[in-house]
Protein backbone atom coordinates (compact mmCIF):
# COMPACT_ATOMS: atom_id res chain seq x y z
CA UNK A 1 0.00 0.00 0.00
CA UNK A 2 1.49 3.37 -0.99
CA UNK A 3 1.37 6.52 1.11
CA UNK A 4 -0.45 9.60 -0.21
CA UNK A 5 1.77 12.54 -1.14
CA UNK A 6 2.38 15.11 1.58
CA UNK A 7 0.66 18.43 1.05
CA UNK A 8 2.79 20.62 3.29
CA UNK A 9 6.51 21.11 3.64
CA UNK A 10 8.42 18.72 5.82
CA UNK A 11 9.73 19.98 9.18
CA UNK A 12 13.28 19.68 7.88
CA UNK A 13 12.69 22.37 5.25
CA UNK A 14 11.13 24.66 7.86
CA UNK A 15 14.16 24.25 10.11
CA UNK A 16 16.48 24.97 7.20
CA UNK A 17 14.72 28.26 6.44
CA UNK A 18 14.89 29.35 10.08
CA UNK A 19 18.57 28.40 10.21
CA UNK A 20 19.35 30.55 7.19
CA UNK A 21 17.73 33.59 8.80
CA UNK A 22 19.67 33.02 12.01
CA UNK A 23 23.00 33.06 10.16
CA UNK A 24 22.84 36.79 9.40
CA UNK A 25 21.12 38.66 12.23
CA UNK A 26 20.39 42.31 11.73
CA UNK A 27 22.73 45.00 12.96
CA UNK A 28 21.91 48.26 14.69
CA UNK A 29 23.40 51.73 14.56
CA UNK A 30 23.04 53.35 17.99
CA UNK A 31 23.42 57.09 18.46
CA UNK A 32 24.59 58.12 21.94
CA UNK A 33 24.09 61.39 23.77
CA UNK A 34 27.23 63.50 23.88
CA UNK A 35 25.99 67.04 24.74
CA UNK A 36 28.46 68.38 22.19
CA UNK A 37 26.11 69.25 19.31
CA UNK A 38 22.96 71.29 18.91
CA UNK A 39 19.68 69.58 18.19
CA UNK A 40 19.72 71.19 14.76
CA UNK A 41 23.13 69.65 13.95
CA UNK A 42 21.98 66.20 15.06
CA UNK A 43 18.71 66.42 13.12
CA UNK A 44 20.50 67.52 9.95
CA UNK A 45 23.02 64.69 10.23
CA UNK A 46 20.28 62.12 10.87
CA UNK A 47 18.52 63.32 7.73
CA UNK A 48 21.74 62.78 5.76
CA UNK A 49 22.50 59.40 7.35
CA UNK A 50 19.12 57.68 7.31
CA UNK A 51 17.06 59.82 4.94
CA UNK A 52 14.45 60.61 7.57
CA UNK A 53 12.12 63.57 7.71
CA UNK A 54 12.98 66.57 9.84
CA UNK A 55 10.20 65.56 12.26
CA UNK A 56 11.63 62.04 12.65
CA UNK A 57 15.10 63.54 13.15
CA UNK A 58 13.78 65.69 15.99
CA UNK A 59 12.02 62.69 17.52
CA UNK A 60 15.25 60.66 17.48
CA UNK A 61 17.34 63.58 18.78
CA UNK A 62 14.96 64.03 21.73
CA UNK A 63 15.08 60.30 22.44
CA UNK A 64 18.88 60.42 22.53
CA UNK A 65 18.80 63.50 24.74
CA UNK A 66 16.28 62.04 27.20
CA UNK A 67 17.39 58.39 27.37
CA UNK A 68 21.06 58.62 26.47
CA UNK A 69 20.83 56.71 23.21
CA UNK A 70 18.57 55.63 20.35
CA UNK A 71 18.65 52.97 17.67
CA UNK A 72 18.62 54.95 14.43
CA UNK A 73 19.11 52.13 11.91
CA UNK A 74 18.49 48.37 11.82
CA UNK A 75 19.79 46.47 8.82
CA UNK A 76 22.80 44.75 7.31
CA UNK A 77 26.23 45.34 8.76
CA UNK A 78 27.49 47.40 5.79
CA UNK A 79 24.42 49.65 5.83
CA UNK A 80 24.61 50.22 9.60
CA UNK A 81 28.34 50.99 9.35
CA UNK A 82 27.63 53.45 6.50
CA UNK A 83 25.04 55.25 8.65
CA UNK A 84 27.41 55.25 11.63
CA UNK A 85 30.20 56.78 9.54
CA UNK A 86 27.95 59.60 8.34
CA UNK A 87 26.86 60.40 11.90
CA UNK A 88 30.43 60.17 13.22
CA UNK A 89 31.67 62.53 10.48
CA UNK A 90 30.62 65.51 12.64
CA UNK A 91 31.81 63.91 15.88
CA UNK A 92 28.61 62.26 17.02
CA UNK A 93 29.12 59.18 19.21
CA UNK A 94 27.81 55.99 17.58
CA UNK A 95 28.15 52.25 17.95
CA UNK A 96 27.26 49.54 15.47
CA UNK A 97 26.28 46.23 17.08
CA UNK A 98 24.55 42.99 16.22
CA UNK A 99 21.00 42.91 17.51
Amino acid sequence: MSRPPLEKASPESDVEEIGQEAVAPPWMTVLHNCDCHTFEQVVKQLQKAIGCSEAKGWELAWQVHNTGKAVVKVGSEPECVRVGNILAAIGLVVTVVQS
